[in-house]
């Protein structure tokens, strides 16, 4: 008798509890949801504000939404003629045998195989056009057009010296208004954020190197998966007002039958 009259009451209770602990558990998977949108949305506005100016392209292939950009570490001066220096290192963009600079200041954080690259102004821009590192496209050789970006081989202080000088085959000559390079880490070099436009993995791809033209695969490189069951809206103004860009991501993210929504807006500076 007691164990029917337990069961009874365990049976009442059950009915009382089993909504309480659904509530919960909803509520903690739309937490983890939000939690997962809004890292990735925040993952992918921090690496873009490290974007090198007007690297930012985007487009849509086999239903997947690509957004690519080349990733910077730090940036600089470089010693020019019109300065008023008298002695030192010079960039020059006129004589291909000189391969050193001198980092104007305190000298930022470049490493043996970064990249260097001054005044980028983006695809269709030839030779101010970074991803044109490519070898068929961007040798120091009198045969090519010329690009803005040349490998780190060595660096002593504020010296900089880059494997080749293809800045003084650009014609015409691209130097900086304002004497400025970029630093591109060569661990990282382009990135690309892929999320489908249904529901599949929300992948960033990065060190799979240079392309002229934007890749949809990626061959060697590294990845990580940054949500499953996603899919994006991307939408992208390069000259939204002036020189900056206007990035609008919408996330959607689903698990167990619920589905939450994340947009972001990233200011996109192109000023190079």
């Amino acid at each position: 008798m007691a164990i029917v009259i337990t069961g009874i009451l365990a049976g009442i209770a059950a009915v009382f509890i089993t909504k309480p602990v659904g509530g919960y558990v909803d509520s903690v998977r739309r937490a983890e949801l939000t939690d997962a949108a809004d890292v990735a949305l925040r993952r992918i506005t921090r690496d873009i504000r490290l974007a090198l100016p007007n690297s930012l392209r985007v487009t849509t292939a086999g239903g997947v939404n690509f957004i690519e950009f080349i990733m910077t570490s730090a940036g600089g001066r470089y010693r020019d003629p019109a300065d008023g220096s008298t002695a030192g290192n010079f960039f020059s963009f006129t004589d291909p045998g000189i391969t050193s600079f001198d980092a104007l200041g305190t000298a930022p954080a470049i490493a043996v195989n970064d990249y260097i690259v001054v005044y980028n102004l983006g695809p269709g821009y030839d030779p101010a056009n970074a991803y044109r590192r490519d070898e068929s496209l961007c040798s120091a050789t009198p045969a090519s057009p010329g690009c803005n970006i040349a490998k780190v081989i060595a660096i002593a202080g504020n010296l900089v010296t880059l494997d080749a000088n293809p800045y003084a085959y650009q014609s015409p000559p691209l130097p900086s208004p304002s004497s400025r390079f970029q630093v591109v880490p060569g661990a990282v070099r382009a990135v690309t954020y892929a999320c489908p436009a249904a529901a599949g993995n929300f992948t960033r791809y990065w060190d799979y190197g240079f392309n002229a033209i934007q890749p949809t695969a990626f061959a060697g490189g590294s990845s990580a998966l940054l949500a499953g069951m996603a899919n994006c809206t991307v939408e992208y103004t390069a000259n939204a007002t002036g020189r900056n860009g206007l990035l609008f991501v919408q996330l959607n993210l689903t698990a167990g039958g619920e589905s939450v929504s994340l947009f972001q807006q990233i200011h996109v500076d192109n000023t190079p």
